[in-house]
């Protein structure tokens, strides 16, 4: 039986265990996927035991705090994850622990189920520089948005990152200048916490976009955040956190399980359903 992984600290909390369970039944696969916490100080340990197939595990996912740790105990990282800064995949192969992230991935296999044509190119506006718009902008630039502006409330950390990334596409702007920022934007993307758990968000007219604009959240607790609300009260097209989630999970499976799984209706159903619970 082929055994895969999430490992965290906390994990109790992650939603993976109940995409991969559901695709392992769809796909009658006679497999496992456990959730184990690991705290920093034993991941050397967890990492060589993976190696030595001591874990009995052919790989899995990685999530908070160990995301950036893992690159010095993998034996090989792909370009994604170097430039992301963070791995979430890892998997067995010829004997060595490889790493990737599939976040750029999931963002953008996410819209072109969703929204097709959103990567069309021009104008594109992200607001927040923490990790989790690293995976954000790479998928941009890799999709051919020619003009990204990163908006944070710390301009200098917003500067940081578009060094980070060497790309002349990438213009960084305080939080004051966001409204004029999106003037003309084909598309906004949200990878702040604002809006995570009924938080306050700026009040933002998404009229200004460009015609066929696409407002999107990386968010998915609630489900329908402030910024998406907002947008579609305006008239424009929206694209929830819910579909990103799902779709990263896609290349893991299909590494550890040899079998490519689709996100359909039912496992989005039933993961919206265990959010309405919790």
């Amino acid at each position: 039986m082929r055994r895969a992984f999430i490992i965290g600290d906390p994990v109790a909390h992650s939603r993976s265990p109940m995409i991969h369970r559901y695709w392992l039944e769809k796909h009658a696969i006679t497999g496992a996927y456990e959730p184990v916490r690991v705290v920093p100080e034993a991941l050397p340990a967890f990492a060589a035991g993976l190696k030595d197939g001591e874990a009995g595990f052919v790989g899995g996912n990685v999530t908070i705090p160990h995301k950036e740790a893992i690159f010095a105990l993998a034996d090989e990282t792909e370009e994604v994850a170097e430039l992301i800064g963070a791995a979430n995949t890892l998997w067995l192969e010829d004997g060595k622990l490889k790493a990737t992230n599939t976040d750029a991935y999931g963002f953008a296999a996410n819209l072109d189920a969703e929204a097709p044509g959103w990567d069309k190119g021009g104008k594109a506006v992200v607001l927040g520089a923490g990790g989790a718009s690293r995976a954000i902008l790479f998928s941009l630039i890799e999709r051919g948005f020619s003009d990204i502006v990163l908006v944070n409330r710390t301009v200098a950390r917003a500067g940081e990152l578009a060094k980070r990334f060497g790309s002349d596409s990438i213009t960084a702007a305080p939080l004051a200048e966001l409204g004029a920022a999106l003037v003309g934007a084909g598309l906004f993307v949200n990878t702040s916490s604002l809006g995570m758990e009924g938080s306050a968000t700026p009040d933002l007219d998404f009229s200004v976009m460009a015609k066929g604009g696409l407002v999107t959240d990386i968010v998915y607790a609630p489900l329908v955040t402030p910024f998406l609300r907002k947008a579609r009260s305006q008239g424009l097209a929206t694209a929830d956190g819910l579909g990103m989630l799902l779709h990263q999970a896609v290349p893991g499976f299909e590494k550890w399980f040899g079998t490519r799984p689709e996100v359909d209706a039912e496992l989005r159903a039933m993961i919206v359903a265990d959010l309405e619970v919790h």
